[in-house]
Protein backbone atom coordinates (compact mmCIF):
# COMPACT_ATOMS: atom_id res chain seq x y z
CA UNK A 1 0.00 0.00 0.00
CA UNK A 2 1.56 3.79 -0.61
CA UNK A 3 2.23 5.48 1.85
CA UNK A 4 0.68 8.92 2.58
CA UNK A 5 2.77 11.58 2.57
CA UNK A 6 1.75 15.01 0.61
CA UNK A 7 -1.48 16.45 1.28
CA UNK A 8 -2.41 19.09 -1.09
CA UNK A 9 -4.36 22.31 -0.41
CA UNK A 10 -5.61 24.81 -3.38
CA UNK A 11 -4.77 28.20 -2.57
CA UNK A 12 -4.98 31.70 -4.71
CA UNK A 13 -1.89 33.16 -3.55
CA UNK A 14 1.27 30.63 -2.27
CA UNK A 15 3.14 33.49 -0.67
CA UNK A 16 -0.23 34.66 1.37
CA UNK A 17 -0.60 30.75 2.29
CA UNK A 18 3.07 30.76 3.11
CA UNK A 19 3.31 33.56 5.32
CA UNK A 20 0.17 32.16 7.39
CA UNK A 21 1.44 28.53 7.79
CA UNK A 22 5.18 29.53 8.26
CA UNK A 23 3.94 31.37 11.16
CA UNK A 24 1.60 28.43 12.24
CA UNK A 25 3.98 25.89 12.08
CA UNK A 26 7.60 28.45 13.37
CA UNK A 27 9.32 27.13 10.07
CA UNK A 28 9.88 28.14 6.50
CA UNK A 29 9.22 26.32 3.72
CA UNK A 30 10.99 23.13 1.95
CA UNK A 31 10.44 24.17 -1.64
CA UNK A 32 8.51 28.11 -2.74
CA UNK A 33 8.09 29.05 -6.36
CA UNK A 34 5.46 31.63 -7.36
CA UNK A 35 2.99 28.50 -8.18
CA UNK A 36 3.99 25.93 -4.94
CA UNK A 37 4.81 26.12 -1.51
CA UNK A 38 5.59 22.86 0.30
CA UNK A 39 6.09 22.60 4.12
CA UNK A 40 7.41 19.17 5.36
CA UNK A 41 6.35 18.35 8.66
CA UNK A 42 8.10 16.36 11.91
CA UNK A 43 6.13 13.54 11.50
CA UNK A 44 7.28 13.21 7.50
CA UNK A 45 4.21 14.69 6.06
CA UNK A 46 4.53 16.85 3.28
CA UNK A 47 2.07 20.21 2.86
CA UNK A 48 1.85 21.64 -0.56
CA UNK A 49 0.28 24.74 -1.23
CA UNK A 50 -1.04 24.93 -4.77
CA UNK A 51 -1.93 28.09 -6.58
CA UNK A 52 -5.34 27.76 -8.75
CA UNK A 53 -3.99 30.25 -10.95
CA UNK A 54 -0.81 27.90 -12.07
CA UNK A 55 -0.73 27.51 -15.47
CA UNK A 56 -0.71 23.65 -14.71
CA UNK A 57 -3.70 23.35 -12.49
CA UNK A 58 -6.23 22.08 -13.34
CA UNK A 59 -9.63 21.21 -11.26
CA UNK A 60 -13.42 20.15 -11.47
CA UNK A 61 -14.08 19.96 -7.79
CA UNK A 62 -15.62 22.99 -5.96
CA UNK A 63 -16.62 23.22 -2.06
CA UNK A 64 -14.07 22.57 0.75
CA UNK A 65 -15.52 19.96 2.80
CA UNK A 66 -12.50 18.73 4.07
CA UNK A 67 -10.19 20.03 7.14
CA UNK A 68 -6.81 18.89 7.91
CA UNK A 69 -5.79 18.27 11.58
CA UNK A 70 -3.48 18.00 13.99
CA UNK A 71 -3.40 15.81 17.04
CA UNK A 72 -1.96 17.13 19.87
CA UNK A 73 -1.43 15.56 23.31
CA UNK A 74 -3.90 16.82 25.38
CA UNK A 75 -6.64 19.49 26.28
CA UNK A 76 -4.27 21.91 27.64
CA UNK A 77 -2.47 21.81 24.03
CA UNK A 78 -5.76 22.60 22.37
CA UNK A 79 -6.35 25.60 25.14
CA UNK A 80 -2.52 26.44 24.86
CA UNK A 81 -3.00 26.59 20.70
CA UNK A 82 -5.75 28.19 20.80
CA UNK A 83 -4.58 30.98 22.70
CA UNK A 84 -1.28 31.14 20.86
CA UNK A 85 -3.49 31.43 17.38
CA UNK A 86 -6.06 33.41 18.61
CA UNK A 87 -2.89 36.16 19.54
CA UNK A 88 -1.60 35.90 15.63
CA UNK A 89 -5.05 36.79 14.38
CA UNK A 90 -5.55 33.47 13.16
CA UNK A 91 -9.67 33.51 12.13
CA UNK A 92 -10.97 30.92 14.54
CA UNK A 93 -14.29 29.10 13.09
CA UNK A 94 -15.30 27.17 16.36
CA UNK A 95 -13.68 27.70 19.88
CA UNK A 96 -12.92 25.13 22.10
CA UNK A 97 -15.75 22.53 22.21
CA UNK A 98 -16.03 18.87 23.11
CA UNK A 99 -16.69 16.43 20.16
CA UNK A 100 -17.28 12.70 19.78
CA UNK A 101 -13.49 12.59 19.63
CA UNK A 102 -12.76 15.26 22.30
CA UNK A 103 -11.89 18.88 22.97
CA UNK A 104 -11.04 20.40 19.51
CA UNK A 105 -10.96 23.88 17.57
CA UNK A 106 -11.36 24.60 14.32
CA UNK A 107 -9.42 27.71 12.67
CA UNK A 108 -9.47 29.13 9.03
CA UNK A 109 -6.34 29.40 6.54
CA UNK A 110 -6.19 32.39 4.12
CA UNK A 111 -8.44 30.68 1.52
CA UNK A 112 -11.16 29.21 4.34
CA UNK A 113 -9.69 25.66 4.79
CA UNK A 114 -10.33 24.16 7.72
CA UNK A 115 -7.60 23.19 10.57
CA UNK A 116 -8.94 21.35 13.77
CA UNK A 117 -6.40 20.73 16.24
CA UNK A 118 -7.45 18.21 19.01
CA UNK A 119 -6.71 15.59 21.26
CA UNK A 120 -6.05 11.50 19.91
CA UNK A 121 -9.16 9.50 20.16
CA UNK A 122 -9.66 7.41 23.20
Amino acid sequence: MPTLNLVLLYVEDPARSSRFYEKLFKKAPVASSPAYVAFKLDNGLTLGLWSTRAPDFVSTGIGNLAEIAFIVKDDAEVDRLYEAWCADGVTIEQPPAFAVFGLSFVALDPDQHRIRVCTPDN
